[in-house]
């Protein structure tokens, strides 16, 4: 499916944006060298030789078929996401990061965030990323045990993990540690000690997730035995105690960080800004004058780089109804512990506060919001019961 010319996307239509929202980019790359059992992320084993440079070339092409959508926009962050971004050679990092910024406006602090994962590295291979322009790791960590590791089908073992994010130390500023919890076989005292682990190597931001079963996984088809639902809140809070001890302060559901260390790129989904989504299954999120409009690129790298190349890289386009725009700002939204202001509702999906108004009276009556006539943000009931409160924004 070729991309709509750029008069259909300003044609008028049912809204009225004030202005347009911050710009981020994300790429993905989606090899990995084994597909891990809880992952539903389009991530496919890599077979052979990596196509490192027509793959580039695919991205590029997408870029270019994508930029009259964002003409005259500035890019404000860039995500390079997988699949295992550091399956990548640095000179091919390189490379795409000087084609990026050739044919982007971005900031002067622009934020520039490549995945890593520990069973990829070797020596000096961070510092070369940095080297090409990568200014923020975030390494798949996922746990400090090996037990653990193995369980989750991680090709890399606590030793490596370790050495990986010192060295990620030594050549960033600002890192990232992915962490897991509600592991197969783990307690509490285990996570307890996965996190002292972790914060020993004093990263500036964790993100931390749940272990979910999702849906065409491994796990799926065979379900591993994991602490029962009680243990696993237990785990959620001692987390949250371990790291404010630590002096990371929780601002989003999953993310803990150090002052002036959070991640802007992700921030900026929450907060419903707009996305450009290059590379094999990537999404995108962008806003015009009169309309928000998401697509989704071809997930299969081969038929992607075809496609892509052949200038119509976009498999799916939609544009978000008015009716759904007030729960797609609040899945956002209510992730913030800090909430969102009224007037951001407002200038980001074009609708008045009555659209809201409805679903934030019934969220105040239940306790799981506080609110003035400024800001609205989830109490600490909204924020353990996020699902309750997101879904009353929900059109019948």
């Amino acid at each position: 499916m070729a991309l709509q010319d750029i008069q259909h996307y300003m044609r008028t239509g049912t809204l009225q944006l004030a202005a347009l929202p911050t710009l981020s980019l994300y790429v993905h790359l989606p090899w990995c060298l084994k597909k891990c059992p809880y992952c539903d992320f389009n991530s496919h084993e890599l077979a052979g030789e990596m196509p490192e440079q027509r793959y580039i070339d695919a991205l590029l092409a997408d870029l270019e078929a994508s930029l009259p959508l964002i003409w005259g926009r500035t890019v404000h962050s860039i995500f390079v996401g997988g699949g295992t971004p550091s399956l990548f050679s640095p000179q091919a990092i390189d490379r795409l990061l000087g084609d990026l910024r050739a044919r982007l406006k971005l900031t002067a602090d622009c934020e520039i965030t490549l995945e890593a994962n520990p069973g990829t590295f070797e020596k000096n291979r961070f510092k070369a990323y940095r080297s090409a322009g990568v200014n923020r790791l975030s390494i798949g960590v996922q746990s400090f045990n090996d037990d653990h590791l193995k369980a989750l089908g991680r090709v890399h073992d606590r030793t490596q993990a370790i050495a990986a994010v010192e060295e990620a130390a030594q050549a960033f500023d600002t890192f990232n540690l992915d962490i897991m919890y509600a592991l197969p076989g783990q307690t509490l005292a285990m996570q307890a000690q996965d996190m002292r682990q972790a914060l020993t190597l004093a990263p500036l931001h964790i993100s931390i997730y749940h272990l979910t079963i999702e849906a065409n996984t491994y796990f799926a088809k065979f379900p591993p035995v994991v602490p029962e639902e009680d243990t696993a809140y237990a785990m959620l809070d001692q987390i949250t105690e371990i790291t404010e001890a630590a002096g990371l302060q929780r601002y989003e559901v999953s993310a803990y960080a150090k002052p002036g260390h959070r991640c802007f790129h992700n921030l900026n989904y929450w907060q419903f800004g707009d996305y450009l989504g290059i590379g094999a299954g990537a999404h995108s999120k962008l806003s015009f004058a009169h309309r928000v409009v998401r697509q989704t690129r071809y997930r299969e790298p081969a038929l992607y780089m075809e496609k892509a190349m052949a200038g119509n890289a976009a498999a799916q386009e939609n544009e978000v109804s008015r009716a759904d725009l007030p729960f797609e700002f609040m899945l956002n939204a209510f992730r913030l512990k800090e909430g969102f202001k009224l007037q951001d509702f407002a200038d980001k999906t074009g609708l008045p506060f009555t659209a809201i108004q409805k679903g934030l009276d019934e969220a105040e009556r239940k306790g799981l919001i506080e609110r003035d006539f400024v800001n609205v943000k989830p109490t600490v009931r909204g924020f353990d019961f996020l699902n309750d409160l997101q879904s009353l924004f929900l059109t019948d």
